[in-house]
């Protein structure tokens, strides 16, 4: 089965918490406190495999979780990283935010990586807050948390030419003439399932040709599979328009030639643009007649199209075929990757904050600061959880909640915490 579009979720490794322990030693007095920090979390990260040709391994597979930091130990011992989580996908993968379908990355050669998600960071442990006048810390801080996103993976072929046409026309058989690709051949009249690779060696040269499936009337708004595969052609750097010029399946060869190039520019992303040499097939089964009224009707067009007379089955002219398919390259400049600006998946900004309003009423407290506050205290330490109310206090957080409506006894809700409000008569 081939697999070319498939969505995925994929979620960093949290860092680990940092230890709150004091040394204990015989004949040692008041040690101090000795806890180490978290350790961080696994990236994740994304690379190209020339190995691989389609996303079969994520039909099945929908969830990939790096792994976490290790929490930190007594003696001031850092506790282990979590492991990065390295994801191959196929050269020419294309990897978007599911949700805005903004572009992350094109793995475009092999070996290319990317690391789309940061691993959370490790917590700091209690021997981080000893100060002159707090000897003793009886807290730490916990690993930072990590969100869990939904990406898009999409496969667009590399191949330096694309056989494209209707089904039937015999690209198939081509395709095994001039390469080692062996796909599946019949007279079948739907058209083939997936792109079919494969490497032409010719004139000291070689280049990859691909046949393009999902090419029929109404491909480029949905009709069939077309406009999953038509994304295959905006990597060609040429393409090779097949066309039934005996008309063996009873179909007009020049009305099949216009709806193709119809298809491609209604899909757009410039693929109309690309050069075609336009490829005259099972010649040994049409008449001079029928082949001269298709080439007649060709020139008179405003684009001019190099054409080629041919027969897939019985080999004939295909060195011509390659030798123009050569030359053509040799004019023609190499593709590169796309060409867009990288969406990246932000943290939330330490400095802001939120404050909503839930169904029960109580006020909730969100976002940056708000996670990077709650790091750093235990509700249960007096000194901690003091700290924590003078850091809600000095940022404007009391008095933004007392001016949307904050009295005593309504609650604050923080995380999975909830404060009952009362004022200080002091």
């Amino acid at each position: 089965m081939f697999l070319d579009r498939v969505k995925i979720f994929i979620k960093a490794g949290k860092g680990g918490n940092g230890k709150t322990s004091f040394h204990t030693e015989k004949f040692v007095r008041k040690g101090g406190p000795d806890g180490g920090d978290g350790g961080k979390g696994g990236d994740i990260i994304f690379k190209a495999d020339a190995g691989l040709d389609s996303l079969i391994d994520f039909r099945f597979t929908k969830a990939f979780r790096a792994e976490d930091g290790r929490n930190g130990e007594s003696a001031n011992r850092t506790g282990k990283s979590g492991q990065p989580l390295v994801i191959k996908v196929p050269c020419g993968t294309v990897i978007k935010d599911a949700k805005t379908e903004q572009i992350i990355a094109d793995l475009y050669e092999d070996g290319m990586t990317i690391k789309v998600l940061q691993g959370g960071e490790g917590g700091k442990g209690n021997s981080h807050f000893k100060t002159s006048k707090r000897q003793a810390p009886a807290f730490s801080q916990t690993g930072q948390l990590t969100e869990e996103h939904m990406v898009l993976l999409e496969l667009k072929t590399i191949a330096d030419v694309g056989l494209v046409g209707f089904p039937n026309v015999g690209k198939s058989t081509l395709l095994s003439m001039l390469t080692s690709a062996k796909p599946k051949i019949a007279n079948y009249h739907f058209t083939t399932l997936a792109p079919n690779i494969g490497v032409a060696k010719a004139y000291n040269k070689s280049f990859v040709i691909a046949d393009i499936p999902g090419l029929i009337e109404g491909a480029s708004e949905g009709v069939g599979l077309g406009h999953y595969f038509l994304r295959h052609i905006e990597r060609t750097r040429l393409l090779l328009h097949v066309v039934d010029v005996s008309g063996s399946e009873d179909r007009d060869p020049y009305k099949d030639f216009q709806v193709i190039n119809k298809e491609l520019k209604k899909y757009g992303n410039e693929v109309e643009s690309l050069p075609q040499i336009l490829v005259l097939n099972k010649c040994d089964l049409a008449t001079d007649k029928q082949i001269s009224s298709f080439k007649s009707k060709v020139s008179k067009l405003k684009t001019k199209y190099e054409m080629v007379e041919i027969s897939a089955v019985s080999a004939t002219n295909l060195d011509t075929l390659l030798k123009v398919i050569v030359q053509t390259l040799d004019k023609l400049p190499p593709k590169k990757p796309m060409e867009f600006e990288p969406f990246v998946y932000s943290r939330p900004d330490p400095n802001r904050y939120e404050i909503s309003r839930h169904d029960d009423g109580a006020y909730v407290l969100s976002g940056g600061y708000i996670d990077e506050l709650i790091r750093n205290i235990v509700v249960d330490d007096y000194t901690s959880f003091s700290y924590f109310q003078r850091m809600l206090k000095e940022k404007g957080i009391m008095k933004e909640l007392r001016r949307r409506g904050l009295k005593e006894g309504d609650t604050i809700r923080v995380k999975d915490m909830d404060f009952e409000y009362y004022e200080d008569k002091n």
